[in-house]
């Protein structure tokens, strides 16, 4: 290499690791939750106007694969749209990390139908029996509805990977902590990946953060009860905890935060970052003014 251009692309390289202000740039690793991944890009890129010398690193892979990497320290902050289970925690206190819970939003976990999809009604009961091990719900005609497009009328069930945190969080609120998921459902990797199948296909029927929903689907009214009035996820109904299946969205620290990232999950709990989440489909921890945003 010419030694003109090698010496500038050596100080080229310097000023990126090392600003003016002669300070090495802040790098902030941030993993986990295939739900809050997208939000967490947004508050990533929007907080680079807020403080230069920091760059926050963000990648999916679910809240087991966030929760894990904090168990081996290798994550500042990590993502999930469940709580750290006793036994992980353990298992971090085991390796010297001391996790800390910090509610950053709250979410609506949405039930997808096609859009052609007669049904408007789901309660919890029958999507136990959809969804849950020896569940007797195999077809739609069970429900009352034909759907057009679906030979047959036999569901297509469509869940998460189990490292999803979706996953564990639908089993729970769904299933029950002791039933398990019955066989032959179709385990997307991500959010997205649900979504795209169910608009796709007329026997599907799939569940994922409302966030994901688009209009080429239905969202299925859900009541906890047979019977019940059903309620219609929205940011309005998983802020007052009217939606039967809503759920707090967490980011996990190794102690309590100090420095660059407190500062920025400061920031992230200020009407500035929760006028983003609320942006993208969420709920936010507390009531906000965004005048900038369109509701």
């Amino acid at each position: 290499m010419n030694p003109v251009l090698k010496f500038v692309a050596i100080a080229s390289a310097a000023f990126v690791m090392f600003p003016l202000t002669g300070e090495a740039r802040t790098l902030i690793q941030n993993k986990g939750s295939d739900t809050l991944v997208n939000v967490a890009q947004a508050w990533a890129e929007a907080y680079r106007k807020v403080d230069s010398d920091v760059a926050v690193a963000v990648s999916g892979g679910g809240s087991g694969t966030g929760i894990a990497a904090l168990i081996n320290g290798t994550v500042d902050l990590a993502n999930a749209s469940r709580a750290m289970k006793d036994k992980e925690v353990q298992l971090a206190e085991s390796k010297g990390q001391k996790p800390v819970q910090h509610i950053v939003g709250y979410d609506a976990l949405a039930v997808f139908l096609h859009k052609d999809n007669p049904l408007e009604t789901i309660s919890i009961p029958q999507l136990a029996e959809i969804y849950g091990e020896e569940g007797k719900t195999e077809s739609w005609t069970e429900l009352g509805v034909e759907v057009p497009g679906c030979k047959g009328q036999e569901m297509i069930l469509v869940s998460r990977q189990n490292n999803s945190g979706t996953y564990a969080y639908f089993r729970k609120a769904v299933l029950g902590k002791r039933r398990d998921y019955k066989m032959g459902t179709r385990d997307m990797h991500g959010s997205k990946d649900v979504v795209d199948l169910v608009e796709k296909t007329p026997c599907a029927i799939g569940y994922s953060g409302l966030a994901y929903a688009t209009d080429h689907l239905k969202l299925a009214c859900i009541a906890k009860s047979e019977g019940s009035d059903c309620v219609k996820p929205s940011v309005a109904t998983a802020s007052d905890g009217t939606y039967p299946i809503a759920r707090p969205l967490f980011m996990y620290t190794n102690g309590q935060p100090k420095g660059k990232i407190k500062k920025y999950l400061d920031w992230i709990l200020s009407d500035a970052g929760q006028c983003i989440i609320l942006e993208k489909g969420y709920a936010t921890v507390r009531d906000v003014k965004c005048d900038q945003l369109t509701q």
